[in-house]
């Protein structure tokens, strides 16, 4: 039986359970893929303590903390969730573990283009992660898909290795923090291609071109090498809703300033969470709140559990 359980692998999960730790609470961390989204940076520079660091390292540097305190880590993909007799039952493919509380850390997955050749070019031309796959067009030409700050770190990250970047973007102005949408004007190898859709994606073995929903220098077709895919996330709070927890009308749940839910002894934070502004930095608060608040539920409980911690 545990006290509680995480479950996600990101940075909101693991600053959870470093507190989770502190508080002594018996704490299991079920994440499939640990880092999250986050591993996938290359460049930060706006989490507090690290004028410059990578998501992989400041990801490592909060798992290794949260690790000094006596935490489990399971690299599992947890299947269900069921609240039972006053707790919670988490399923992976080949135990169930039980737990008096739970914390949903369980971010968010990749939005897709949807659109023709998208799938049949990925892993061939068309990617999601610059920091990956980026290496792999030096001197190319690339496209990237959307106009985010992250799409923006994606294109000066590939305009390290291409000759050319095109952003392409629906609407009129990308919405980059101000230090990126400077970083990109003074970028010569980059262009933005605004107010302009994807409709297609063409190639033969590997991606050629893409074509456009309006002219871009008298052609519909713009010849490209690559397209990195940055149009934003989709949270996955399937298993927060199959035990009824509230979300929003973008499948985010509902949180109050303490990081609860509307189902008692249930708790989320980081992106999976309807907080409008989604950092690194508010995911690993949100994940001190969320611990600090069960761990008060806690001492506050009791509860009808049985003493089986897994079978």
């Amino acid at each position: 039986m545990y006290d509680l359980i995480i479950i996600g692998g990101g940075v909101a999960a693991f600053s959870a359970a470093l507190y989770a730790g502190r508080f002594r609470l018996k704490t299991l961390v079920v994440g499939e893929n640990l880092g999250g989204t986050l591993i996938l940076t290359d460049d930060i520079g706006n989490y507090p303590g690290f004028k410059k660091t990578t998501g992989m390292e400041l990801f490592d540097r909060i798992k290794d903390h949260a690790k000094d305190y006596e935490i489990e880590i399971l690299e599992r993909r947890a299947e269900k969730v069921e609240k039972q007799a006053g707790c919670f039952e988490v399923f992976t493919k080949d135990k169930t573990y039980k737990t008096k509380a739970i914390i949903f850390a369980t971010g968010t997955k990749l939005r897709k283009l949807n659109v023709p050749g998208e799938k049949e070019f990925a892993g061939r031309g068309v990617h999601y992660c610059a920091l990956c796959d980026g290496v792999l067009y030096k001197d190319k030409i690339i496209g990237v898909a959307g106009g985010s700050d992250s799409a923006a770190k994606e294109a000066l990250l590939l305009a390290e290795y291409g000759k050319k970047v095109y952003i392409i973007y629906r609407k009129e102005k990308i919405r980059a923090e101000p230090v990126n949408a400077e970083r990109i004007e003074q970028n010569k190898k980059i262009e933005i291609i605004n107010n302009t859709n994807i409709t297609e994606i063409k190639g033969d073995t590997f991606v050629g071109s893409v074509i456009l929903d309006k002219t871009y220098k008298g052609s519909k077709e713009l010849k490209l090498n690559a397209l990195f895919v940055e149009v934003g996330h989709i949270p996955t709070s399937d298993l927060a809703k199959s035990i009824g927890v509230r979300t929003n009308e973008k499948s985010e749940i509902v949180i109050n300033r303490d990081s609860e839910t509307n189902v008692r002894g249930v708790f989320a934070c980081g992106d999976v969470v309807d907080s409008k502004f989604k950092q690194a930095i508010t995911g690993a608060a949100e994940g001190v709140v969320a611990a600090h608040s069960a761990y008060q539920y806690l001492a506050d409980q009791t509860t009808a559990c049985d003493s089986n911690e897994a079978y």
